[in-house]
């Protein structure tokens, strides 16, 4: 987050995003992808070289290929530290102790789709569209989420099997049906847009999300009946899911909102609320197209897209003859979605799975081109050397063959090139 973007004390008035330059593209103002893949400072890229050292020592982490966690997600934890490595290893050793006493793969793998779909009709969902810069647009009514139905959510997560998953018997057992849509946006839509390359910055892989928080007709009382429920929820998802969220938009703030603004925020941490911007009702237009285009801006909101709480994603024409649907879909369906490589290795399959009424469900719904991960310079180097060995091989009275160490040459000097390109175009 950009300090010329931050929230200002006046934040509680309505009038913070009255700084956000409604005539300029976010995709050309400062920040991003600064921190982001490919766009790291010298003192980032030497963070992250000893975050894997010290992950690595440790035991936390297993360099690959393919590594065992990918450097976009190191990355997110250093970010939400700020770049302190011993900080951002707590986190993220803390992270992995806690999916694993919950079983979170377990639980996406295995939800009943019913248990997920009550889950995704009660939090942001995601429009099928995305910001200037391709990161997934996501919808949030709080309305839908009063004390009653909350109660009500929470009591029958705790006591159904919705999921063949264990417990740890720490987390509310009623909030972890939320946490499998946390991993449907980091294990489907974040991939998935990164596959995208009709956006700024095609090389950085997409790992945050936009949100537009809709707070119209939420009254006073439903405001301080939420509150132990969103500090719970929005305390596991900062520690296990940080640098997930890029902005919040609020709308449809009453007119007190002013005054309970104070403690509300109290629920978030700092850097949460550092991203919320409050919107008065003639700024919701201006400000969303700066960071939207209008196509992509439900008409509720004064853009163009049909969209209406509680459907599921609308695809995006932009989509066409880059997603190839199959088996008679023409668009994603609810509940748990991963990608799986396929044809080689040459484009990604999106698998629907959960279960439905205890039959587990593993359906192909589509493929598209894979264009990331790119192979890391270990893989390029592997290949490189074995494709110079098939050859020598192959052809050992050739008098031009190349070494093995004019290879590796060759290859560190690209790599320094690839290299340095990035922080040639951030400067």
């Amino acid at each position: 987050m950009t300090a010329d973007l931050a929230p200002t004390p006046s934040a509680a008035s309505g009038t913070s995003a009255s700084r956000v330059k409604s005539s300029t593209s976010i995709a050309n103002q400062p920040g991003y992808p600064r921190g982001h893949l490919g766009h790291l400072s010298g003192k980032e890229e030497t963070a992250l070289v000893q975050f894997k050292e010290v992950l690595e020592q440790r035991g936390a982490w297993k360099r690959g290929p393919p590594a065992s966690l990918d450097d976009q997600t190191l990355l997110r934890y250093l970010r939400a530290r700020r770049w302190a490595v011993e900080d951002a290893y707590k986190q993220l050793k803390d992270t992995e102790d806690w999916r694993a006493a919950n079983n979170l793969d377990t639980l996406y793998r295995t939800i009943e789709l019913e248990a997920y779909e009550q889950s995704r009709r009660l939090y942001p969902q995601w429009t099928g569209r995305r910001d200037r810069r391709g990161i997934p647009l996501y919808v949030f009514e709080i309305r839908h989420l009063d004390s009653k139905t909350v109660t009500e959510y929470e009591r029958q997560g705790a006591k159904s099997t919705f999921s063949e998953a264990k417990t740890d018997g720490k987390t509310p057992p009623g909030l972890l049906r939320l946490f499998a849509l946390y991993e449907n946006l980091t294990r489907f839509a974040h991939p998935f847009c990164t596959q995208l390359t009709d956006r700024e910055y095609p090389d950085v892989p997409v790992t945050m999300s936009t949100n537009i928080v809709d707070i119209t007709g939420v009254g006073l009382k439903q405001f301080w009946n939420l509150k132990s429920h969103m500090q719970s929820a929005s305390q596991l998802a900062t520690a296990h899911y940080p640098e997930t969220l890029d902005r919040i938009f609020i709308i449809g703030a009453p007119v007190f909102f002013s005054t309970v603004w104070g403690w509300i925020k109290r629920w978030f941490d700092p850097i949460t609320v550092s991203k919320i911007f409050i919107l008065s009702a003639h700024e919701v237009k201006p400000v969303l197209e700066s960071f939207v285009h209008p196509r992509n801006i439900p008409k509720k909101y004064g853009g163009e897209l049909d969209y209406t709480w509680g459907q599921l994603s609308v695809p995006d024409p932009e989509w066409e003859g880059v997603v190839a649907w199959e088996n008679g879909y023409s668009s994603f369906p609810s509940g748990p979605l991963i990608w799986e490589e396929t044809d080689d290795g040459k484009r990604l399959a999106c698998v629907a799975l959960g279960k439905e009424k205890g039959v587990a469900r593993h359906a192909r719904i589509c493929t598209v081109p894979k264009i990331w991960p790119q192979s890391s310079s270990d893989e390029q180097q592997q290949q490189q050397q074995q494709t110079i060995a098939e050859k020598e091989k192959t052809h050992d009275d050739a008098p031009e063959a190349v070494t093995n160490g004019h290879a590796l040459e060759k290859l560190t000097l690209d790599k320094e090139t690839a290299s340095a390109a990035p922080a040639s175009a951030t400067a």
